[in-house]
């Protein structure tokens, strides 16, 4: 049996699997994301016993990475603030300790990929699969390809309308303070509030002002890049109360001006991932079905 492997490379942890042709799941190992080497030599030790049956492996990482193929540090993480990762060569070591093609993309590119071939975007040619966790991040496939410039879209990073007096809190991004990541993310909240989102309760004003910062965000890529459908994951987005929030948002600061037939419904429009906590790793299948020498 062929068999392809896919690693979803997180700044917390590293999933890797195996599967076949279909997408399917045949064995996965998660462990924590420490120095380069040591998790890297995980990653290996797990697919090394299935080394000769292995056509190619897909790799989704933490970014911001290096993308283009003709760069000398194509296969990095580029300009992170996780420690000890800054220009880490991710694809290198795992292309050269296995053999085999391996594909290389940003994380929430890799999610876009499996929602595509396999989730909610299915049927959809242009879409946006966003993740707001640890981090904000944001993959674009646009007429089936996906979105790259001179590197890949940095959405968690735009700069959000923020009024001080309503929010006095100066933000958490290292780079940038009050960027969309530096207001919305986990860290975020956890910072502004004084304890993890996750034992934040339903009723409690920080989730007003979370649907307020995600649906300004949505706005503007609603308005420039015209999805027809916002995917949503990441554990931020685990509450419940969140998405009816951010769809009704939404509806308000368009405010009838985008006459679109996808938007008509928000609660198609704006989902979260049919795959679930999937999209990453079933997307690095997916990548490595596209660098394999006999694609599936």
């Amino acid at each position: 049996m062929t068999l392809y492997g896919g690693i979803e490379g997180g700044g917390t942890k590293f999933v890797c699997a195996i599967g076949n042709e279909h997408g399917d799941l045949l064995e996965t190992t998660r462990f924590s994301t420490t120095t380069p080497e040591e998790t890297l030599a995980q990653a290996l030790a797990f697919f090394q016993p299935h080394a000769g049956a292995l056509a190619s492996v897909g790799i989704g990482s933490f970014g911001p990475v290096d993308l283009n193929p003709h760069s000398p540090t194509f296969g990095y993480v580029t300009t992170t603030p996780k420690p000890g990762w800054a220009w880490a060569d991710v694809a290198g070591p795992i292309r050269a300790g296995l053999g085999v093609p391996v594909g290389f993309e940003l994380d929430v590119n890799i999610a876009a990929m499996g929602e595509h071939r396999w989730g909610a975007a299915r049927g959809l040619d242009t879409f946006i699969y966003l993740t707001i966790g640890t981090g904000i991040g944001g993959g674009v496939m646009a007429e089936g390809k996906l979105l790259h410039g001179a590197m890949h879209p940095e959405m968690g990073h735009i700069l959000l309308a923020h009024d001080r007096a309503a929010d006095p809190f100066a933000g958490a991004c290292p780079f940038h303070g009050d960027c969309f990541e530096g207001l919305a993310a986990g860290p975020a909240l956890e910072k502004r509030w004084g304890q993890k989102g996750a034992s934040l309760p339903e009723g409690h004003p920080a989730w007003a002002l979370e649907a307020h910062y995600v649906a300004l965000g949505l706005v503007s890529f609603i308005c420039t890049l015209a999805p027809q459908r916002i995917i949503i994951g990441g554990g931020v987005m685990q509450q419940p109360q969140l998405f009816p929030m951010v769809r009704e948002k939404v509806t308000q600061l368009l405010n009838g001006y985008l006459q679109i037939s996808y938007l008509k419904d928000m609660d198609t429009y704006i989902v979260p991932p049919a795959l679930g906590g999937e999209a990453g790793v079933k997307g690095a299948l997916a990548l490595a079905f596209s660098v394999a020498p006999d694609r599936p």
